[in-house]
């Protein structure tokens, strides 16, 4: 159905008829109850603390012994937030904050190489997301300190973040 035949139909239909089609996609679709659920009541302080419990948890893990580090559950929330709509500035720090945690994992453990390639790809995301909404001033710092890590630890593409921080300049 295109975007016009919706709005002719939702157009035709009487309020109470409205009312309770949106009800019933509320009980019916989980991702519905959560637009509405964070639309009137955001706690995005708290959605963002989750997430980075969550993304911390999957290097340095509390409950098993290996770490999993993946980069896909920070993609996960992060591609989230942005759907919903969080505060650009919260999606930003979540996104520094997977970088950071990566980095002090990297410290700990022998990574393979498409650890520190996806790294990479999650740097370019970063900036290019903080120069999309102008985060820079408030993100620099932390930006210029991921990169230094990087060339400080001779990471094998630190000049993937040399090109990423290329965008900024």
């Amino acid at each position: 159905m295109s975007k016009r035949a919706l709005v002719k139909y939702l157009s035709e239909l009487k309020k109470k008829e409205l009312e309770e089609q949106l009800i019933d996609l509320y009980h019916r679709f989980p991702a519905v109850k959560e637009y509405y659920d964070f639309v009137f009541n955001p706690k995005e302080d708290k959605l963002v603390q989750d997430a980075k419990i969550k993304i911390s948890n999957e290097y340095f893990p509390l409950k098993r012994k290996r770490s999993k580090a993946r980069r896909s559950v920070a993609q996960k929330y992060i591609k989230h937030f942005v759907k919903l709509g969080v505060d650009p500035h919260l999606t930003a720090d979540l996104m520094l904050y997977n970088l950071e945690v990566a980095q002090s994992f990297s410290l700990e453990k022998n990574v393979p190489e498409a650890f520190y390639k996806s790294m990479g790809n999650s740097f370019n995301e970063l900036v290019q997301f903080v120069s999309l909404n102008a985060l820079l001033s408030d993100f620099k710092d932390r930006i210029v300190a991921c990169y230094i890590f990087s060339q400080d630890h001779h990471w094998p593409n630190r000049e993937d973040f040399s090109k990423s921080l290329d965008i900024i300049d």
